[in-house]
C-alpha cells in the first residue's frame, strides 16, 4: 500500500473498523440493559411486530382473566350463602313436622329470617349471587312450602356449583394460554444474558484495540515527515 500525505488510508480503515465496533458495542449494551434482544421495530421489525401482536393477545386475556375471576367470586358468595339458607331450611322442615306451639312459630320466624338476611347478603360488586333464587318464606311455612324452598334452593345451587367447576376449568385454560403466550415472547424477544456479557467485554477490549490501532495510522503522516528531515 502506497504511503499518501492526503489520503490516510490506514486511519479510514482502523475508524471504519472502530466505529463498526462502537456500533455492535452499543446494540451490545442495549440488550444487557433491558434484557431484550428485540426492545424495538428497529432491531427486528417482523419479530417487533410479531411479539406486539403477541402482547395485545396477553392484554385480552388478563381482561378475560379478570372476568373470570369476577364470576368465580359471585359463584364462592353465593354457595357460602347457599350453605346457610340450606341449614335453615333442613331445620324449618324438621321443625314444621313437629308439633305446633308458640315456641315453634318463633324459631321458624327466626329461620326464615336467617334465610331472608342470607340471600340478600349474597351480592358481590354489585351482583346478587342468588338472585335467580325465588322462595316463598311465608310467615307460618306448610310443610310443603318448605320442600317446595327446599327444592328451589338446591336447584340454584346446583346451577352455581356447575359454573363454579366452569369457571374453575376456564381460569386454568387461561392460565396456561397466558403462560405459553409469554414464554413465546420471551422467546422472540429475550436476549441470552450470559451470552451478551460476554460479547460486551470481548467488544469493549477491541475497541480498546481499535482506539489503539487509529492512533498508530494518525502517526504514518509523521513518518512521512520524518523521511524528508
Amino acid at each position: 500500500m502506497a504511503n499518501s500525505i492526503n489520503t490516510n488510508v490506514g486511519a479510514l480503515v482502523a475508524l471504519q473498523n472502530l466505529n463498526a465496533t462502537s456500533r455492535d458495542l452499543a446494540v451490545t449494551q442495549n440488550r444487557v440493559n433491558t434484557g431484550q434482544k428485540v426492545s424495538s421495530a428497529k432491531d427486528n421489525g417482523a419479530i417487533w411486530a410479531t411479539a406486539q401482536n403477541q402482547k395485545a393477545n396477553m392484554q385480552v386475556l388478563n381482561t378475560t382473566r379478570n372476568s373470570l375471576q369476577r364470576t368465580q367470586s359471585i359463584n364462592d358468595v353465593g354457595l357460602a350463602a347457599g350453605d346457610t339458607i340450606m341449614d335453615a331450611l333442613r331445620q324449618m322442615k324438621e321443625l314444621a313436622a313437629g308439633p305446633a306451639s308458640t315456641a315453634r312459630d318463633a324459631d321458624l320466624a327466626a329461620l326464615r329470617t336467617e334465610v331472608v338476611a342470607a340471600q340478600a347478603a349474597a351480592v358481590f360488586d354489585g351482583t346478587a349471587a342468588l338472585g335467580g333464587l325465588t322462595l316463598t318464606i311465608a310467615a307460618a311455612p306448610t310443610a310443603g312450602q318448605i320442600d317446595a324452598d327446599l327444592a328451589s334452593a338446591i336447584s340454584a345451587l346446583q346451577t352455581l356449583g356447575t359454573s363454579s367447576k366452569s369457571t374453575e376449568r376456564s381460569l386454568a385454560f387461561n392460565d396456561k394460554l397466558q403462560d405459553a403466550l409469554e414464554a413465546g415472547i420471551g422467546n422472540l424477544v429475550d436476549a441470552d444474558l450470559a451470552k451478551e456479557s460476554a460479547r460486551l467485554t470481548a467488544l469493549q477490549t477491541k475497541q480498546q484495540l481499535g482506539v489503539q490501532a487509529l492512533s498508530i495510522a494518525n502517526q504514518s503522516s509523521s513518518i512521512l515527515l520524518g523521511l524528508f528531515r
